[in-house]
């Protein structure tokens, strides 16, 4: 019998592993890609020093951490729809929030594990109570383990929820679209002048651009739009060109160096259908099950669903050390603490979402990146 098992080799789950290996206690990874590079990680996080950067000095990581930093990435623009620059904040060097890419701060944790933590092409598939707190989890190639504490990893669709609780995410009422201009320096370089050393955001009510300039020199752009699921599940993304123009008929009037970031894209464009569970949502606790990071409290992007994965699984690991041989205890006390700070983040991303693409964008997030709220 496997004792802890984690579902989802993301950074929430890797963080959990890495601290329970620091005091001895073996976990094993299952994840259903089937290796560390088969497919890219995302883009640019930025690590909070109240909860990220904790987690990774937890996991003895953050002398790693700091050779990842994408120096200069913490700067900020903020562009009207007609490209008038409002505000043009430089990275100040506190480090409090600094940027580094998703890909190589999973690699950092990936590489700090033993070998064969991590056991890749192992897609969940059930879940099935055996009683006193155990389970028995089989994967899509038919093969089970037993376990005495299942851990949902897994992110916005956890497997492993429908154990603890029957409440799915809800769609915001937003999608992004993304894509990428590839080498902007060279290839698009007034495209790279717009965004400048770190983010850009242009925001009206309802909709925007996120730009993030990447470790590579790529730059990474979102499309935020306020429109119905319907509407985003009728582009046909099948057809890049096509989808891409659609896309940018939403931004009709707004400046063409800013419509840029989408249309010359280099990557064919994807949907992301924003999804979130409810504020303070929680379970009744079920002996050898908890939930950490987006399966846990999913909520729209704000900058800290990394940083709360992470920290999840580091509280976890420290629960779990402080009471040896006792899981259920250690779960208590980490959910009693997780339900807490969610509820608290859950109420900050609403805002969050509200000053970027409320009635008052782009001024509320102006407000706060001046230090006004």
């Amino acid at each position: 019998m496997t004792p802890i098992t984690i579902i989802g080799a993301g950074l929430g789950g890797l963080t959990l592993a890495r601290v329970l290996h620091l005091h001895g206690i073996a976990a094993t990874v299952y994840e259903a890609e089937p290796s560390a590079n088969s497919r890219t990680q995302g883009g640019m996080l930025d690590i909070h020093d109240y909860n990220g950067q904790r987690a990774l000095e937890a996991a003895g990581l953050f002398d790693a951490f700091l050779g990842i930093i994408h120096q200069g990435g913490e700067a900020s623009r903020v562009l009207g729809r007609d490209g008038t620059v409002l505000l043009d904040q430089p990275d100040d060097g506190s480090r409090a929030r600094p940027e580094v890419h998703r890909g190589d701060l999973r690699r950092i944790l990936l590489a700090s594990l033993p070998e064969g933590t991590v056991q890749w092409g192992h897609k969940a598939h059930s879940l099935r109570a055996l009683g006193q707190g155990r389970h028995e989890l089989t994967f899509a190639d038919g093969t089970a383990v037993t376990t005495s504490l299942v851990v949902g990893a897994d992110g916005a669709w956890s497997k492993v929820r429908p154990l603890v609780t029957d409440v799915k995410p809800a769609y915001v009422g937003m999608s992004y679209v993304e894509t990428y201009l590839l080498d902007a320096d060279a290839r698009h370089p007034e495209s790279a002048k717009v965004v400048g050393g770190g983010a850009l955001y242009a925001l009206t009510p309802g909709k925007g651009i996120i730009t993030h300039r990447e470790t590579d020199g790529n730059l990474h752009t979102y499309v935020a739009l306020s429109r119905p699921r319907a509407w985003l599940d009728s582009i046909d993304f099948a057809d890049p060109e096509a989808a891409k123009a659609r896309v940018a008929a939403e931004l009709e009037g707004w400046a063409p160096e800013l419509v840029a970031l989408l249309a010359n894209g280099d990557t064919a464009p994807v949907p992301r259908a924003l999804h979130a569970l409810p504020i303070g949502h929680r379970w009744n606790r079920m002996p050898g099950v908890t939930l950490i990071g987006d399966a846990a409290h999913l909520a729209p992007p704000d900058g800290e669903g990394a940083n709360l994965a992470m920290y999840d699984g580091a509280e976890l690991a420290k629960a779990i050390v402080a009471h040896p041989g006792d899981l259920d205890a250690a779960v208590a006390e980490y959910e009693d603490a997780m339900f807490e700070r969610s509820a608290k983040a859950g109420v900050e991303a609403a805002k969050t979402h509200e000053l970027c693409f409320g009635d008052r964008a782009p001024n509320g997030l102006l407000a706060l990146f001046r230090g006004e709220m």
